[in-house]
């Protein structure tokens, strides 16, 4: 059997649990802070970013996606009327 590494970054989506995350490094976990409600920023011992933890990710994610497209339609509106 061969030892296959998955490339990081690396994303996990957790369909049970609704839980996405997203792995920068694998060195260990020191802290994490909480960004925004249901996303929490995990550091390793120099503060630096090693991963993301997103919780109800399903309505996260759609949110995020809804708001993101609205924004970009409303700039082609605008620009069209100008």
């Amino acid at each position: 059997m061969s030892d296959f590494k998955q490339q990081l970054p690396q994303m996990n989506y957790f369909k049970e649990e609704d839980i996405l995350h997203l792995l920068i490094s694998e060195e260990p976990e020191s802290a994490s802070i909480e960004i925004s409600p249901n996303v929490t920023a995990e550091l390793n011992a120099a503060g630096e970013l090693i991963g993301v933890e997103i919780l109800n990710a399903s309505n996260y994610i759609r949110d995020f996606i809804l708001e993101s497209v609205q924004g970009k339609l409303l700039n082609l509106v605008r620009s069209e009327v100008l």
